[in-house]
C-alpha cells in the first residue's frame, strides 16, 4: 500500500462541520462537543441532518448522503467529523461524489461503522483519514481525557507517538502505511472496490458485541482473500464484548487471532489503546508509521 494524499492541518479558527451519517443522536450530545472544539479553536457548523430520525438512522439514506455530500464540496469545511457510529454509512458511501477533494482535500474523523467511509477514502480516493473518537462520547466521564485530546492534536499534526504494553515480549522495527478499523466493516468490503491494499501495510484492526466464530471466520476470509499475507505488522487494538455463540471455541481471542496469522511471521501486537474502548487514541490511516518493540515496550509513532 502506497502512502495517500495528506489533507492540510487545522488551523485556529478553521470551520468543522458535524454530520450524522448513521444512527442518529441526542442533540445535547453534539451541543456539548460543539463547546469543546470550540473552546479547542474551531469554528464549528451542523449539517441540516444531524438530529433527523429515521427508525435507527439519522434521517433517510438520501439525507445523510445530503449532508455528507454537502460537507465534501465545501471548500471552507477543513474537516468532516462524523457524531457517532452505528451503522448507515455502509449504505450510502458509494453514492457520494468525492471529486472535490482532489482540489481541497480535507480531513474525515470518527471509527467503528465510519470504517466504511475510511476505507473508500484511502482506497478509492487516496486520501489519508483519522480513526478517532466522536462527538458521542467527548464528555461522557467513562472514557479517557486522550481519546479527544489526541484527536485535536492529530487534526493539527501534532500527534505523538503511541507507547502500549503488548503481552507478549519482542524486539523488532518494521514500518508501513496503517490501514483497517473495525473487522466487521473491513469485512463487509471484501471483494468491493473498496477491499484496501495491505501488502506492505501496519494493518489495525478492531471490533466489539461479536461472537468468537464470527471473529475466527471474518479473519478466515480475509486470510482467503490475500489480505492478511504480507503485511508488515498486524495491530489488534479493543476486543471488547466478545462472547461465545453457538459454536463454542474456548479460545481467548489472542488464540482466535493467532490461529489464522501465526505462521506468516510478521510481529502480531495486542492490546492497541484505540477501538470501542475508554482510552482510544486517535490513529491515521493512510499514513506511514514505525513501530518499534523492546521487551514488553511497544511504541507507534509517524513518519
Amino acid at each position: 500500500m502506497k502512502p495517500l494524499t495528506i489533507p492540510p492541518w487545522l488551523r485556529e479558527g478553521d470551520r468543522i462541520e458535524i454530520i450524522t451519517p448513521a444512527s442518529h443522536i441526542e442533540e445535547d450530545v453534539v451541543l456539548q462537543a460543539v463547546k469543546m472544539l470550540e473552546e479547542s479553536g474551531f469554528r464549528v457548523t451542523l449539517g441540516s441532518h444531524v438530529f433527523t430520525r429515521n427508525g435507527p438512522f439519522a434521517g433517510s439514506d438520501d439525507e445523510r448522503l445530503e449532508d455528507i455530500q454537502r460537507a465534501t464540496d465545501d471548500p471552507e469545511v477543513k474537516a468532516v467529523l462524523c457524531s457517532r457510529g452505528g451503522y448507515g454509512m455502509s449504505r450510502i458511501v458509494d453514492r457520494i461524489d468525492f471529486s472535490a477533494l482532489r482540489r481541497t482535500p480535507k480531513w474525515y474523523v470518527g471509527y467503528s461503522d465510519i470504517t466504511s467511509l475510511h476505507l473508500w477514502l484511502n482506497t478509492v480516493c487516496g486520501i489519508a483519514s483519522l480513526h478517532a473518537e466522536m462527538p458521542l462520547n467527548y464528555s461522557d466521564p467513562g472514557y479517557s481525557p486522550l481519546c479527544y485530546k489526541t484527536m485535536v492534536s492529530a487534526l493539527r499534526g501534532e500527534a505523538g507517538a503511541v507507547t502500549w504494553n503488548p503481552p507478549r515480549e519482542a524486539s523488532f522495527e518494521v514500518s508501513g502505511v496503517v490501514t483497517g478499523g473495525n473487522i466487521s466493516l473491513i469485512y463487509s468490503l471484501n471483494g468491493t472496490v473498496a477491499q484496501p491494499d495491505t501488502g506492505g501495510s501496519i494493518l489495525f484492526i478492531e471490533e466489539i458485541g461479536e461472537q468468537f466464530y464470527h471473529l475466527d471466520r471474518m479473519l478466515t476470509s480475509m486470510r482467503m482473500a490475500g489480505m492478511l499475507k504480507d503485511l508488515s505488522a498486524l495491530i489488534v487494538g479493543g476486543m471488547e464484548k466478545i462472547t461465545e455463540g453457538e459454536h463454542v471455541f474456548n479460545q481467548t481471542v489472542e488464540e482466535v487471532v493467532m490461529n489464522v496469522v501465526g505462521s506468516y511471521g510478521y510481529p502480531v501486537l495486542f492490546g492497541f489503546p484505540a477501538g470501542h474502548i475508554s482510552d482510544n487514541r486517535a490513529l491515521y490511516l493512510g499514513r506511514t508509521a514505525q513501530i518499534r518493540q523492546s521487551g514488553r515496550e511497544a511504541v507507534l509513532s509517524w513518519l
